[in-house]
């Protein structure tokens, strides 16, 4: 009965039917079934085909979305029931915002609900946010990694001034620094002095594990 509850919350994510994940998550703890393993066997599994498709084209930008958002639904049921040692262990800390002069978010979005979905503890600081803003932020959560995102080619320098900033403090060898948004290529993410680059959400959780395996 148990695997059978599992397939259906992975299927949930991957057909995009929220308020079907929400009620599964409920009756999943009525049942009294363990909500780690919901989420580990269930919505993880449900999470990563929708990746698949997206990486391999069958699906877009709103299907990863929305998949995303079903996630999210289900685990808001799940998580609080995790109690003591059950609780998700915590992959990494990451600070995640937009550079200043830009206040697109859709994809700095995602890609935080994305990394939490994947066990990464996420302090979102919105958008136009400073690399001062940045910094405190780093510092408040003793952040892995921090991601900055920039939609335009003339916010795209605030990316370059994080990076350098982020070193003048001191607390470039203890972060991980991953850029993203349209005009960011992989070149200027080197240029920048960034530890990677990240041209989706999928692709954003790939580095983000990477960088967190990553010798110091």
């Amino acid at each position: 009965m148990s695997e059978e509850l599992f397939t259906k919350l992975a299927q949930t994510v991957i057909d995009g039917e929220p308020e079907d994940a929400e009620a599964l998550a409920k009756e999943a703890l009525e049942q009294g079934l363990d909500p780690l393993e919901c989420i580990n066997k269930g919505l993880m599994v449900g999470i990563h085909k929708v990746g698949e498709l997206f990486s391999c084209g069958d699906f877009y930008l709103p299907e990863l979305i929305i998949g995303a958002d079903v996630m999210k639904r289900a685990l808001d049921v799940l998580e609080p029931a995790l109690l003591g040692d059950q609780k998700r262990e915590v992959v990494g800390k990451v600070v995640i915002g937009t550079v200043k002069g830009d206040l697109h978010e859709i994809g700095k979005t995602l890609v935080a609900t994305m990394l939490t979905a994947n066990g990464f503890q996420v302090i979102d600081i919105g958008v136009d946010k400073s690399a001062e803003e940045f910094i405190a932020a780093i510092r408040e959560a003793d952040a892995d990694i921090v991601g900055a995102s920039a939609l335009l080619t003339t916010t795209m320098l605030q990316q370059k001034i994080l990076v350098e900033a982020i070193s003048e403090v001191g607390l470039r060898d203890k972060v991980k620094i991953m850029l993203g948004g349209a005009p960011v290529t992989e070149s200027f993410a080197h240029e920048a002095g960034a530890d990677g680059f990240a041209e989706d959400a999928i692709s954003a959780i790939d580095l983000a594990f990477r960088l967190i395996d990553a010798p110091e």
